[in-house]
């Protein structure tokens, strides 16, 4: 009997506007009308942000995602577990010019300076699935290298009409789930389509 091979998949999380904007003007994310944990009494929203991090082991990053986060995320007590399971993450760092990647007390992230080759090899890695965080031209570069299986879009009630688009090409996408919450945010999951 053969054993099927089952690869690790790269998720892709990006907060957007429903007009498709993913970062304003000013490169911001104003536009995040939610946030996971706002309270201490727990809602479907925070059941499903727990979800994805409790299906991942690794998590991606950009080099400006990871200047914005490192000095945050590793002292965000105020973030509970979802703030511990994410700072005991194994990270990688997309970087041209990082030599190291410090993150608080916790274990460095692992500079790559191609990324694409890390995340194909992530892929053929036993583990849990592998999630992109933020970093919008490295998930660019991934898509076109056609390593990215799922995206999910947390779509705010809100447009802006100029800013950021998320695709700035074309991509044919599969609907896996579309879950509205009672924050007025939606989670659109997609497959992309090969």
């Amino acid at each position: 009997m053969r054993q099927e091979i089952v690869m690790r998949k790269l998720v892709v999380q990006q907060w957007v506007t429903v007009d498709n904007i993913v970062a304003e003007e000013d490169g911001g994310l104003g536009f995040v009308t939610a946030s996971p944990f706002p309270e201490t009494v727990e809602s479907a929203f925070q059941q499903r942000v727990m979800e994805l991090i409790d299906t991942v082991d690794t998590l991606v990053l950009g080099a400006n995602t990871y200047a914005q986060s490192k000095d945050y995320w590793p002292h965000a007590t105020e973030q509970g577990e979802y703030g511990k399971k994410l700072n005991e993450l194994t990270k990688f760092v997309a970087s041209t010019t990082l030599e190291e990647a410090p993150w608080g007390d916790f274990p460095a992230a692992t500079v790559t300076r191609d990324p694409v080759t890390t995340v194909r090899e992530l892929k053929e890695q036993d583990g849990k699935d592998i999630w992109l965080w933020g970093s919008l031209q490295l998930m660019r570069s991934l898509l076109a290298a056609g390593l990215v299986d799922d995206v999910r879009m947390l779509v705010c009630p809100v447009s802006r009409g100029k800013g950021t688009h998320l695709f700035e090409d074309r991509q044919d996408l599969r609907l896996l789930e579309a879950t509205g919450f009672e924050t007025g945010v939606t989670l659109m999951r997609y497959a992309i389509r090969s």
